[in-house]
């Protein structure tokens, strides 16, 4: 059994949101070409962009370490966009169909900020300044998304997914 330690676990945690990207990357054009408010297609596929420049700062860091970039299934992200098809097909046609996108893409963005928040810490603990940078550039991404999201949710996708332009 190989030693349990963190440069093993950051490994592995790397691994996890390589393969969690990549299906992302995929995802998005999914949910891009269903979201019926154009700001929300915009955001998604500005997002689609920013992902596989994400992916390719991923491949840098396998190579710091010297391994080659490869993915472990990820669960988590498994789940959260199997929850995004269904909202896509359950919701499909209704008012509160680009809200629920919008809330699918968020819980994509709140996992990869505690994935990257994760890896960012143990590069700085294990003194691996360019992935720290690296990874951190990714955090700051992911975070400004989440944010542009939210106001999105806020002034637009909500309100339009009550039906009425006068939500109460």
């Amino acid at each position: 059994m190989a030693d349990k330690t963190l440069d093993t676990l950051f490994h592995e945690t790397l691994k996890d949101i390589y393969y969690a990207e990549r299906q992302i990357t995929k995802n998005l054009k999914k949910m891009a070409r269903a979201a019926q408010d154009p700001e929300l297609k915009a955001a998604f596929e500005a997002h689609q962009e920013e992902t596989d420049n994400q992916i390719e700062r991923l491949k840098q860091v396998f190579e710091l370490i010297g391994k080659r970039p490869q993915g472990k299934t990820c669960d988590a992200i498994e789940g959260i966009i199997s929850e995004a098809a269904e909202v896509m097909e359950e919701f499909k046609d209704s008012p509160a169909h680009d809200a629920g996108l919008l809330a699918a893409a968020q819980a994509v963005e709140h996992y990869e900020m505690s994935r990257y928040g994760s890896l960012k810490a143990w590069a700085q603990q294990l003194g691996m300044d360019e992935a720290v940078t690296l990874l951190d550039e990714t955090l700051q991404e992911e975070t400004a998304t989440d944010e542009k999201l939210t106001v999105l949710a806020e002034t637009a996708v909500n309100t339009a997914a009550t039906g009425s332009v006068e939500a109460a």
